[in-house]
């Protein structure tokens, strides 16, 4: 075996696992790029997609299935915006924070409580969990369809922030709240705007994720959510290129990570044999990440540094 047969599979696999981070890094960033929230809920949302698709799944076809899905996130996350971030609008940011980290757990106990902890399995999507052959590579589909779907997705987002009333309305909110309101505009809807498109992002993302990562707990959407939320920082958070250039980038590193000690021990061509379990640090490469981030360059790659007014 080459090494380029030993390293492929993961860089591969980072990809497509970047992909998905990136599809929840969009809704971090689109809700702190308006209302200068850390929505800490999101990955607990994108976990609750999957949690929904188990049971769903059990008693209805996927085709129905999945748009019933889609649009359930799409409500709970609406819920939720009205419910727990709306009442507290003129609070302190610290309120609403902390208020995103309640909602969060909340999200998990109920996860737990219907579960009972267990680990559910994910159903089997046809056509995308099939196993495919290339450059003598066996994969899954979802592992290579992945950075296409989300770069298609991202560019529609994008044609609909700038070529749409919706679009141009989230825009002019995020560049300045108080004199949108004065122009006109409405506020609440751009914000439920937002949100939805953020959880139907996230819903997407749950399908990708959880085609190939089959296991739904209730813990299951706080790591790839905290990767996530790294990903939006390292791009710049209210960037939405910047969020999915941050995505692909972590996937991958951290999957080449896991990889080492067959890249690099006796498998990968006997280059180094490594001592320890080098994948352990793949997890902590994510986080070693974002204080880097945040002590050169605090706005993110493609960030605007603002300038606080006196």
């Amino acid at each position: 075996m080459t090494l380029f047969e030993i390293i492929m599979p993961y860089v591969l696999a980072g990809i497509s696992v970047g992909g998905q981070y990136a599809l929840i890094a969009i809704g971090y960033t689109m809700v702190y790029g308006i209302l200068r929230l850390i929505n800490f809920a999101h990955g607990d949302v994108f976990m609750v997609a999957g949690l929904i698709m188990v049971y769903i799944a059990a008693s209805l076809p996927l085709f129905v299935a999945i748009p019933i899905v889609i649009v359930l996130i799409m409500t709970l996350s609406f819920t939720i915006e009205r419910v727990a971030y709306k009442p507290l609008r003129r609070a302190p940011r610290m309120s609403v924070m902390i208020s995103a980290i309640g909602v969060s757990y909340l999200l998990q106990n109920l996860a737990l409580y219907i579960t009972g902890g267990l680990n559910r399995v994910y159903p089997a999507i046809p056509w995308i969990s099939d196993s495919i052959t290339i450059l003598g590579i066996t994969t899954k589909r979802v592992t290579v369809i992945t950075p296409f779907f989300v770069i298609a997705l991202v560019i529609s987002l994008v044609w609909l922030i700038h070529h749409t009333k919706t679009g141009i309305a989230m825009r002019a909110v995020a560049k300045d709240f108080e004199t949108s309101q004065l122009m006109g505009i409405k506020i609440d809807s751009v914000i439920s705007s937002t949100f939805a498109i953020g959880s139907f992002l996230a819903a997407v993302g749950s399908i990708l994720f959880y085609s190939n990562y089959p296991g739904v707990f209730p813990l299951s959407g706080a790591m790839p959510g905290l990767k996530a939320f790294v990903a939006a920082v390292f791009g710049g958070i209210g960037s939405i290129p910047g969020a999915v250039l941050g995505g692909f980038l972590i996937g991958t590193v951290e999957s080449i990570i896991k990889g080492l000690d067959t890249i690099l021990g006796p498998a990968g061509a006997g280059l180094i044999r490594t001592p320890m379990e080098l994948a352990t640090f793949s997890d902590a490469f994510t986080f070693f990440l974002l204080i880097i981030i945040l002590i050169f360059k605090p706005a993110g790659l493609f960030g605007d540094k603002v300038a606080d007014k006196v």
